[in-house]
């Protein structure tokens, strides 16, 4: 496996190598040992899940506050989107940046995104499926959101071919707060692996 740091460091690429014939192909989708090797830490995952969606959905920005704040490796088993992870760590110099990557079927490509981001996707196929693993289990009472269209942030959403009337949202995020306005975020002085 092959980890490609992003524009912003802690968040990265994970490329598999993919063993193909025309039988199929095997793929190792994950491995600790190697993970641990890069980061110089190790990750312990703890949940796994996975969501199916429409052409157009867009999921988030999503994340947990401490003591359940989660680091997400998110990959796609069918379809295909783009995945963002936005860096809400107050006093971070890419505090407020995003980055954006496809992961598809075809491309195999995760992403870790670490505790301290918000996360969303957009669905760019129809039934398009959505695995991924987090480190802390899933708290309603830490969990929280940011826009998806906070203009600070400005991430182009159309850009990647589906225009805004054609978003399809939960009700619970047409409602998140801009990053300006949320009352609680990360602090980049404090380590959240402790």
């Amino acid at each position: 496996m092959k980890f490609v740091s992003t524009q912003i460091p802690d968040v990265v690429i994970c490329e598999p190598v993919v063993f193909g014939d025309d039988r199929g192909y095997f793929v190792e989708t994950f491995r600790a040992d190697k993970l641990a090797e890069f980061l110089g830490y190790e990750i312990k995952f703890c949940q796994d899940n996975e969501s199916k969606s429409s052409l157009g959905v867009l999921r988030g920005l999503h994340f947990q506050l401490p003591p359940y704040a989660q680091t997400k490796l998110v990959r796609v088993i069918k379809g295909r989107v783009i995945d963002v992870a936005v860096d809400i760590r107050l006093g971070s110099p890419t505090f407020g940046k995003f980055v954006a990557t496809e992961l598809s079927d075809q491309n195999k490509r995760q992403l870790l995104i670490p505790r301290g981001f918000a996360h969303g996707f957009l669905v760019l196929e129809n039934d398009s499926i959505f695995a991924y693993k987090v480190d802390s289990y899933y708290n309603k009472d830490c969990d929280r959101g940011i826009a998806y269209d906070d203009a600070d942030i400005a991430i182009d959403w159309a850009s990647f071919g589906i225009s805004k009337d054609k978003l399809n949202l939960s009700e619970k995020d047409t409602k998140q707060p801009s990053l300006a306005n949320a009352k609680e975020l990360f602090d980049i002085s404090v380590n959240y692996y402790a």
